[in-house]
């Protein structure tokens, strides 16, 4: 398998530059390994790793970009496996995430709390969270043993949110129905039999 690998260095003032640099090889998905970022090579990862060169160099740093392969198989498995984990912890947080939503959603129900804003709320946390899976996937290249059980998670919050957002539409149309009746004959105070 073909690599790349990427080496740093950066003046300490500004620390932006070092977060920025960091903040880019972590959305891209590499791991530090042995002193060096390592990711898979594809031409999209070496054209952004260049522009980060760039970056760096513009900031009075100095980059080391190296296409290569690892020749020991023993070393390529130990990087696959940092790749793993690496993404095993963003799903991870994703899996907790999702338990949040669902406790959220559970904390609504209970109070009884059917009004739109909360469906447009919860709408806006579970897109949020299928964008956060959809970037984590792109950086998962070796298949990470929690990608599956993140991606149940999210879909079971899919499954919430529309159980939820069904709750919300009903309760509407039981209100509307007795706005517009007003109460009932047989019910003083309103309550329906």
């Amino acid at each position: 398998m073909k690599w790349l690998f990427f080496s740093y260095t950066l003046p300490s003032r500004p620390s932006r530059a070092r977060v920025h640099t960091w903040r880019q090889l972590k959305k891209l998905g590499a791991v530090s390994y042995q002193s060096m970022w390592v990711l898979p090579y594809s031409t999209e990862r070496l054209t952004e790793l260049r522009k980060l060169t760039g970056d760096i160099e513009g900031w009075k740093g100095e980059a080391l970009l190296i296409e290569g392969k690892l020749l020991d198989s023993v070393q390529e498995e130990r990087i696959r496996k940092a790749f793993a984990a690496s993404r095993d912890e963003e799903y991870q947080e994703i899996i907790r995430k999702c338990e949040d939503y669902a406790k959220e959603i559970q904390f609504e129900i209970d109070r009884q709390n059917f009004i739109f804003a909360e469906v447009e709320e919860n709408e806006e946390d579970l897109e949020k969270l299928k964008h956060w899976l959809r970037n984590i996937e792109k950086r998962d290249l070796v298949k990470a043993p929690l990608h599956k059980q993140a991606v149940e998670k999210v879909s079971a919050c899919e499954t919430l949110f529309e159980d939820f957002a069904q709750r919300v539409y009903e309760h509407t149309q039981i209100q509307e129905r007795r706005r517009i009746r007003g109460p009932t004959q047989n019910q003083p105070d309103g309550r329906e039999d």
